[in-house]
């Protein structure tokens, strides 16, 4: 296990921002943050798969309208 470590905190714009020191980064480039009680946590994002993401997706509440269909013009290879 690391142990814990102190690190200086510091303004980026309007934002609080603290350095991650390298024996504690994270993989990637994106992060989960949440508050509990006192303590800040951060964790690595599973990335997400296109299943994943689909399987999110509210189902439409309309009808599609009917496609017509067209007749095929033969082609010559």
């Amino acid at each position: 296990m690391i142990p814990e470590r102190h690190v200086k905190l510091f303004k980026n714009g309007r934002n609080q921002a603290v350095r991650i020191p390298r024996e504690f980064e994270l993989p990637g480039d994106v992060a989960i943050m949440r508050k509990e009680g006192d303590r800040l946590i951060i964790e690595p994002a599973q990335p997400k798969s296109l299943l994943a993401v689909l399987a999110t997706l509210q189902p439409l509440a309309e009808e599609f309208p009917p496609i017509p269909e067209l007749p095929v013009d033969s082609v010559e290879l």
